[in-house]
């Protein structure tokens, strides 16, 4: 995973919780659930490119 991915799912997270947190703040239940999504779908998209690396890492490892 590139850098810059990581980048961008660490600042799509921070969105999503800053989201989160302004709709808890304002009473915002459309706001608080949008934010939660889009923390969840970053999270998400992390542990899919983790996935990903370990593939690799396996695959390398056996071709040698």
């Amino acid at each position: 995973m590139s850098i810059a991915d990581k980048a961008r799912n660490k600042a799509e997270e921070m969105k999503g919780a800053a989201k989160e947190k302004f709709g808890d703040a304002t009473d915002n239940e459309r706001m608080r659930t949008e934010g939660s999504a889009e923390k969840t779908g970053a999270r998400t998209k992390q542990a899919g490119e983790h996935v990903k690396d370990a593939g690799r890492d396996v695959r390398d490892a056996f071709r040698g």
